[in-house]
């Protein structure tokens, strides 16, 4: 009788009995599970929440100041800005009508720190020009030198009229006719520091007459005819450019 009731008993709980239809006893089962699940996941996120919100806000903070302070990367690929190129030294000419524009006077420091070398003779572009291709004979030509850096680093260089020197030979170069330094040489010195393509320039006259080293000879205006002349500055020398000396017009 005993074993009989215990199942019944688990029938009872199976299968509910009772007035009511099977159906709503299962409903009614159905909603107390429903509500007891309901419940346990109200107690996980109520539990959930209150660890989020222990969380130390500095540590937050630095993370979210980490995420938008960070610069954006450049892409692999891009092309470098294009720099600047300097121009390089003016082409020569055998007698060109005027001279480039001058920095003359204009002394460039170099970096901090540091001292500028001494420019060297293959440093140096040394270009000679006159003011007139044609003179007429007692006139005074004006020679302009124009000395330029054309190495790539700043350099230190006499340009004075002490380092100068112009020479008028005969149009073949055999013959010397009259040099800068002769008769009254000026011992100026000019050191400056010239930048990569800086350019100094200098004029020096000459009285149209010949002269020899140390000036003991009579001076004579120079003939008529065509002649040469080149700039020195120390040992740099210059291409040679041409010149005519003609005749004063009759009267």
């Amino acid at each position: 009788m005993a074993a009989s009731a215990r199942d019944d008993t688990v029938a009872d709980v199976i299968e509910p009995q009772g007035p009511l239809p099977t159906e709503v006893y299962w409903k009614r089962r159905l909603l107390a599970v429903a509500a007891a699940v309901i419940a346990i996941a109200l107690v996980i996120a109520l539990v959930i929440w209150a660890g989020s919100s222990g969380e130390d806000p500095e540590s937050t903070n630095a993370a979210a100041t980490q995420s938008t302070g960070s610069e954006p990367e450049t892409g692999a690929g891009e092309p470098a800005p294009d720099k600047p190129v300097e121009s390089g030294q003016p082409p020569a000419a055998s007698n060109p009508p005027a001279p480039p524009a001058s920095e003359s006077g204009v002394q460039t420091p170099p970096a901090e720190g540091a001292e500028a070398a001494q420019c060297s003779d293959q440093a140096l572009s040394v270009v000679l020009y006159t003011d007139k291709p044609t003179y007429t004979k007692g006139d005074q030509p004006v020679f302009t030198i124009v000395v330029t850096n054309g190495g790539l680093a700043p350099c230190a260089r006499d340009v004075g009229k002490a380092s100068q020197n112009v020479v008028v030979r005969s149009l073949d170069g055999t013959r010397t006719l009259w040099t800068a330094q002769d008769c009254a040489p000026d011992k100026t010195v000019n050191n400056q520091v010239l930048a990569p393509g800086q350019q100094v320039n200098d004029n020096i006259t000459w009285s149209g007459t010949t002269s020899n080293p140390g000036c003991d000879k009579p001076r004579v205006a120079i003939p008529v005819g065509a002649y040469q002349a080149v700039a020195k500055v120390g040992a740099k020398e210059s291409a040679p450019i041409t010149f005519n000396v003609v005749a004063p017009a009759e009267q």
